[in-house]
């Protein structure tokens, strides 16, 4: 991605989060140069990785499968001293846009639409960890026990949540205009806990072509 395209979907996000009075924290508006003024001080910020993640999955193609996410509040595994003991993130999604298919091997979480429409599709997990195609998929949706087929497209409405256990596949995107999504999880690891049923990376390769508005949440140490 180049750094022109991710400024742009920032300030895209920053007036979406605006238009439904959706506010971030105060780290999320600070320029670059804050963040050496402030030094030690964002230590918890950046060993947990809160902050603006935006990313094309190293596609190439960010209007397609792409994400405009912050972390909220996270910990880190095993260190129970440091954040919190649970995390919570936006998922902002352009019109049409979707996240790749993949599972987490520990995270727990509920995936929540905040506004807009979401879409989403499960499959449960073969011995060997890949992806089943055939058997249905059983959950809890707000607390309610749901069956989908395989691959089953189903629709989420605002307000309205899926959760989400270990070794289950899902892809979500948006349906006829921009969403944000919320996620409710037990600690996550962006680095390890990933595993994708497409070719595709966590982070964005980027493309230096102007200064960043913002740093993301894996270059703070840059």
């Amino acid at each position: 991605m180049k750094r022109s395209e991710i400024n742009k979907a920032l300030r895209h996000v920053e007036d979406l989060l605006d238009s439904i009075a959706f506010r971030l924290p105060e780290f999320g508006s600070w320029e670059p140069e804050e963040w050496k003024i402030r030094g030690s001080e964002t230590m918890v910020i950046r060993q947990t990785m809160l902050g603006w993640d935006i990313t094309d999955f190293g596609t190439g193609n960010f209007p397609a499968i792409g994400a405009v996410l912050f972390t909220l509040r996270n910990g880190v595994a095993g260190k129970p001293d440091i954040g919190s003991p649970y995390a919570e993130k936006l998922i902002c999604l352009y019109k049409n846009q979707r996240l790749p298919l993949h599972c987490h091997l520990v995270k727990t979480e509920d995936i929540i639409t905040r506004s807009g429409l979401m879409w989403m599709e499960l499959y449960n997990s073969k011995p060997d960890g890949s992806v089943d195609r055939e058997s249905p998929v059983k959950v809890y949706c707000d607390g309610l026990p749901k069956t989908y087929a395989a691959g089953e497209r189903f629709e989420v409405k605002p307000g309205n949540s899926v959760t989400l256990r270990p070794g289950l596949y899902h892809v979500f995107g948006a349906t006829g205009t921009d969403a944000v999504i919320g996620e409710v999880s037990s600690v996550n690891d962006d680095k390890t806990d990933n595993y994708f049923a497409e070719p595709t990376s966590r982070f964005a390769n980027i493309e230096e072509d102007e200064k960043p508005v913002r740093l993301l949440c894996n270059e703070y140490d840059l």
